[in-house]
């Protein structure tokens, strides 16, 4: 996934908190997914990975 897409879902989370997305932490998944896909944003030792 990348940072545009985990963008995108987050802000739909935001938009309607109680939809099955925003609920579901969805979200944070997609945004957790964009940062290890982005080398220079992901750090294998902060995840625990």
């Amino acid at each position: 996934m990348d940072r545009q897409a985990a963008d995108r879902i987050a802000a739909a989370a935001q938009r309607d908190p109680d939809s099955p997305t925003a609920e579901s932490g969805f979200d944070d998944r997609a945004q957790a997914a964009a940062d290890r896909n982005d080398p220079e944003a992901y750090d294998p030792d902060e995840d625990g990975w």
